[in-house]
């Protein structure tokens, strides 16, 4: 698995993938205009050249003889502290970076993919000087949820994630950056 960052040309790419993996774990769970919806709007090339371009956010690519296994997106910066009071010593923490999407091809889940793209956004958040990182995972995902926990993740709260017209909630988890070394990834 070679892990790369992505080229600002990628964008076509990225909202191919991006779409497709996103339907294919949570359209069976979603009203079907919804997440046409979401796709449009989240996934279109035009808004994945915007976050190509955007210095504080950076795209990790997972490659697998030359082929696109999964991705993640970093984005620095903090959530909506409001809807996370109960995490205010994380947020106190001055250099958060957000896990935006970390995504696989379903044909590689469970080969590897996800945790080198887990390590990639440590090594990347490092670099950068961040101190924590947090993310948002659809309370419904539990597969997501116990990949998350396995490397350290805990939750802080809940936020509000809108899938086409419908409300969703997404438990907020968080992991100090300084801890990843001290903790055993499976």
């Amino acid at each position: 698995i070679a892990i790369r960052k992505a080229r600002p040309s990628e964008n076509a790419l990225l909202a191919e993938f991006g779409a497709r993996t996103f339907a294919e774990n949570f359209a069976p769970q979603n009203a079907p205009e919804n997440m046409s919806a979401y796709l449009a709007e989240a996934f279109n090339p035009r808004r994945q050249a915007q976050e190509l371009a955007d210095p504080a956010g950076v795209f990790l690519l997972a490659e697998i003889d030359g082929e696109l296994a999964g991705y993640a997106h970093l984005h620095a910066g903090p959530p909506d502290i409001e809807t996370c009071a109960s995490a205010a010593t994380a947020w106190s923490y001055a250099r958060p970076i957000e896990l935006v999407r970390i995504y696989a091809d379903s044909a590689w889940i469970g080969k590897g993919v996800g945790p080198a793209l887990m390590q990639a956004c440590f090594d990347e958040a490092t670099n950068r000087g961040c101190d924590l990182i947090w993310l948002g995972v659809w309370e419904q995902n539990p597969r997501a949820l116990r990949f998350y926990e396995r490397w350290g993740f805990v939750k802080a709260g809940t936020h509000t994630f809108k899938l086409g017209e419908d409300l969703q909630t997404d438990y907020v988890m968080y992991r100090i950056i300084a801890e990843v070394s001290t903790i055993s990834r499976k």
